[in-house]
């Protein structure tokens, strides 16, 4: 009954908010009347006009606001409905409130009764929530019914460009914006009105009034035996059989349940594509058109015997709840996902907050540590000045650690000086030789001109051998210039090093410097302390070393120091030291 009554009230829906407003936009007394005794009439519930009259009362509580119709609408109308109404005549009803109203003025291409047909089918497939919609899935599910009904090929990449503008702009579809949809025509391109209007009027047999399969057989009479044409309409719980398909004349029904069975019979008696459904009170003998046509009703009717052994809804309602499911999943793992990510985020910004914590503790922490280091400041600032005056002498034996570095620097730049013009030397040297050779090439080539070939060809051979001699010449004079430039180069290396060495001995002569000025330093804090602990010590023994302080209020102690040279105090600790020397000296 819950089932039944969301679809009711989905077609409500549409004729309540079709109803006009009053100047107060609210929904007139008049109008509620009038739309509750239609609801009353057609869905078969006994009408109670005093109970219309009294939750309609006027009052100062707006008796008649959208909110205050939906209580009277449960208790008093569909809390009574038993099931025993024309669904149909309870749609076309709601229809014929809203329809002039709502349903678009721009030419269609199906009749109003298919506009009328495609809104009870949403009413059906859409959400069971307001105000209502058809989600995408849905209309693609409808659609492909629609194709398939019309023999038509279902064309995916089409629907999915309108899926996608679809949901930039919205979650799905109202019932009018859905007629619109079809009646234009957009998925049922090719196909004329009545191919349409039939596959519509399939759809809706299936989805609406639970007709799982229809159409024309022959059956045998009971008393006569004699086989008439009928046209048969297959229902999850029942086959009921007409005289014509326009189910006016009704001839008889055959009750469905767990126990009914259907199974095929072998011809006889000049009867083709045999089945017989087998009932607890009777059998049906039935001949179909051919044997596909028997084999389709033979598996539809066992089908429908198996889901009422199951106690299942029909196919086509266990799919939209499973579709239904399925989406409300998706939709609490998208809340699941959500509230994660929210989680997620409140941790952060916890995180945020602590971390802003630890900021402002390693603020403070800072600002101490900067106190503490104004502090130690302040403190190396008195040892500086402490120890200036042996730091400047520190700084005099460096300056002059200094000095002899940058002179020996600038006889080692003066040493480095000379090995570049001794490379620029040597560079011009070989510049000279290749010219000599090219010379002397130019020379040879005029005398091989002028000679005869034989005198050439000897001449020429002594020519290269005395030429090849002086080359040996040449180079054992060029290699005995380089080696005079390399021993030169080794002599400035060697000095170069001998100064090296004699910086390395300024620097551990400064580090000695250094070293015996901490150990001058100890001496100093050794003698300061050494004072420090004699003063003590003659103070102690002593007491010479006293400050003047205002005298006691006690009277004056004579003692052979003076007046008031101790307390009474002090000169009890003396006499209690005097005694206890005395005793051990004993």
């Amino acid at each position: 009954m819950v089932g039944l009554k969301e679809e009711l009230l989905k077609a409500i829906w549409h004729a309540f908010t079709a109803l006009d407003l009053d100047r107060s936009g609210k929904v007139s007394k008049s109008q509620l009347k009038v739309l509750s005794h239609n609801l009353c009439t057609v869905l078969n519930v006994p009408h109670d006009p005093v109970a219309l009259e009294e939750h309609f009362r006027d009052d100062d509580e707006g008796p008649v606001s959208n909110q205050g119709y939906m209580p009277y609408l449960n208790k008093f109308i569909l809390e009574k409905v038993q099931g025993n109404f024309d669904k149909v005549e309870f749609n076309r009803m709601c229809w014929t409130l809203c329809a002039k109203k709502s349903l678009s003025k721009s030419p269609l291409l199906i009749s109003d009764e298919d506009a009328f047909k495609v809104w009870v089918i949403f009413n059906f497939l859409s959400e069971d929530k307001y105000p209502l919609i058809i989600v995408p899935e849905e209309i693609e599910y409808l659609l492909k019914k629609l194709t398939e009904a019309m023999g038509a090929g279902w064309q995916q990449e089409q629907f999915d460009h309108y899926k996608i503008a679809l949901n930039t702009s919205r979650e799905g579809l109202s019932a009018w914006e859905l007629i619109d949809l079809i009646g234009s025509g957009q998925f049922s391109k090719g196909m004329d009105r009545q191919t349409v209007s039939m596959a519509i009027n399939e759809v809706f047999n299936e989805l609406i009034l639970d007709v799982l399969k229809q159409g024309y057989m022959l059956k045998k009479g009971h008393k006569r035996k004699n086989w008439m044409e009928r046209w048969f309409v297959l229902k999850p719980n029942i086959i009921s059989y007409y005289v014509s398909e326009d189910l006016k004349d009704k001839k008889g029904d055959i009750i469905l349940d767990g126990n009914c069975c259907v199974e095929a019979l072998p011809d006889k008696d000049g009867k083709k594509c045999l089945f017989l459904i087998r009932c607890l009170d009777k059998s049906f003998e039935i001949s179909a058109s051919d044997k596909k046509k028997k084999q389709e009703w033979i598996q539809a009717i066992q089908t429908t015997v198996n889901l009422l052994r199951a106690g299942s809804p029909p196919p086509h309602k266990e799919a939209r709840q499973k579709r239904k499911e399925l989406r409300q999943k998706l939709l609490a793992e998208q809340e699941e996902l959500e509230r994660q990510m929210k989680e997620l985020q409140t941790a952060n910004e916890n995180k945020q907050k602590e971390l802003e914590t630890v900021r402002k503790q390693l603020e403070a922490a800072a600002a101490r540590a900067a106190e503490e280091e104004k502090k130690r400041l302040q403190t190396q600032v008195e040892l500086q000045d402490r120890f200036s005056l042996e730091l400047e002498r520190e700084k005099m034996v460096r300056q002059k650690m200094e000095e002899q570095v940058a002179q020996k620097s600038s006889e080692l730049e003066q040493y480095l000086q000379r090995v570049r013009e001794l490379e620029e030397m040597y560079k011009q040297l070989q510049e000279a030789l290749e010219d000599e050779k090219q010379a002397r090439q130019d020379e040879e080539t005029v005398r091989k001109l002028q000679a005869r070939l034989l005198e050439e060809e000897s001449a020429k051979r002594a020519e290269l051998e005395k030429w090849h001699l002086q080359q040996q010449q040449t180079i054992q004079m060029t290699e005995a210039e380089k080696q005079e430039l390399e021993n030169q180069r080794m002599i400035k290396e060697k000095a170069l090093q001998v100064a090296m060495e004699q910086l390395e001995q300024l620097e551990l002569e400064r580090k000695q410097a250094l070293e015996q000025y901490e150990e001058v330093k100890k001496k100093l804090e050794t003698a300061a302390n050494n004072t420090k602990s004699w003063k003590d010590k003659v103070a102690h023994h002593e007491g010479l070393i006293r400050l003047i302080e205002p005298g006691s209020k006690n009277p004056h102690l004579i003692t052979n120091w003076g007046p008031a040279a101790f307390t009474e105090a002090e000169l009890e600790q003396r006499q209690k030291s005097w005694k206890g020397k005395k005793a051990t000296s004993e």
